[in-house]
This record gives C-alpha cells, sequence and structure tokens, in this order.
C-alpha cells in the first residue's frame, strides 16, 4: 500500500495534531484529508513553504494552547445542575446529554462545542456525575454535575427488595403409603394409560 506524506492543518484524532507532518494512506489522503482542508501534501518543492506554515501553525497553537488553559482555570468552579422529571427509582423521564450541558454552560456565558463534551452515553438517573470537557487536544477540564428531581431534591434509590423466603423442605412422605395413594415423588414422571 502506498503512503503519502502529509502536513496537517487541523488536529485530527489518531492522525497527529496541526502541524505535524505524518504519514498516512494515499487514499486517505487524496479522498479525505485533501479536499475537506485537513493537510497539505508535503513534497520536495514544497517543502519551504510547508515549514513556513508549519511554524506559523505551532504557534496558532501555542496560543490557543495558553487561551484554554485560561479558559480552564476560569471555569474550574463552574458545576451544573440539571432538574428533570423523575419517575421510580430515580430514573429520569429523559435524559442530559451533551447538548444540554453544552446549552447550559453557554448560559453561563462560556461558549462550547457539544462535541468537546465527552460524554459516553446520555445520563438518565439521578444523582451527581463528573463530566470532561475538552477545551484544547492538551487540554481538559472536569465539570461537576448534578440531577435532581423537578422539586429539587434527589430521589433516594429504593432499597433492593428482601429476598422473597425460600419454601421450606415439605415434611418426609413414607413412602409405602404414598405408593398406596397412587401420588408421585418430586421429580418422577408418570405415564398415562391408553
Amino acid at each position: 500500500m502506498a503512503n503519502t506524506t502529509v502536513l496537517l492543518r487541523e488536529d485530527l484524532e489518531h492522525v497527529g495534531g496541526r502541524g505535524e507532518i505524518v504519514k498516512v494512506k494515499a487514499g486517505y489522503a487524496r479522498n479525505y484529508l485533501l479536499p475537506q482542508g485537513f493537510a497539505t501534501l508535503a513534497t520536495k518543492g514544497n517543502i519551504k513553504q510547508i515549514e513556513q506554515e508549519r511554524i506559523a501553525l505551532l504557534k496558532k497553537a501555542a496560543i490557543e494552547k495558553a487561551t484554554a488553559e485560561a479558559q480552564r482555570e476560569q471555569m474550574e468552579s463552574i458545576s451544573l445542575t440539571f432538574a428533570r422529571k423523575v419517575g421510580e427509582h430515580g430514573h429520569l423521564f429523559g435524559s442530559v446529554t451533551s447538548m444540554d450541558i453544552a446549552e447550559a454552560l453557554n448560559a453561563k456565558g462560556y461558549e462550547i462545542d457539544r462535541r468537546k463534551i465527552l460524554l459516553k452515553e446520555a445520563i438518565k438517573e439521578t444523582g451527581e456525575y463528573t463530566v470532561n470537557v475538552k477545551l484544547h487536544r492538551e487540554v481538559t477540564l472536569t465539570v461537576p454535575i448534578a440531577v435532581t428531581g423537578e422539586d429539587g431534591a434527589m430521589p433516594e434509590k429504593a432499597a433492593p427488595a428482601p429476598k422473597a423466603e425460600e419454601p421450606k423442605a415439605a415434611a418426609p412422605v413414607d413412602e409405602p403409603l404414598a405408593a398406596a395413594e397412587g401420588s408421585v415423588a418430586e421429580g418422577e414422571t408418570v405415564e398415562a394409560e391408553a
């Protein structure tokens, strides 16, 4: 398989960061990275241009990282609370998603893209959670989240139901008496006469 060397113009998960020169499959570069503007071909003819572009991208990345770190320091005291309609045992009607978290952060004055909120699956029960927000590829913020009922209280999770008592063993049956009465002992099968 043919590989191509490219300069990345954007941070791409599992490929590399902005300003890095990486080798990727030729088809991936030709069909995705180059048409989308995520990368530039790194050929011998444009190495000087690429180096200048790479330096500019690295400077831009350093500024963005410093901005993200400042934003993280500013946002460290944030905690979010969501009041939702709750059913039995603390289960929510609906859920709290990354979109809800992004809207709550936006309401507090922080514009965060919902795709930067690292929530594996929607929150579907009341309780306290922590969610990571990726401000920069090297800067992550942890936000505490509380999900409560509409009345503001967190319903107690129901205690597990006590196990039903196991039935007591039946008193031993006198075998000759059982045979005389035509009863069948537990675990035996009876053939019906036709």
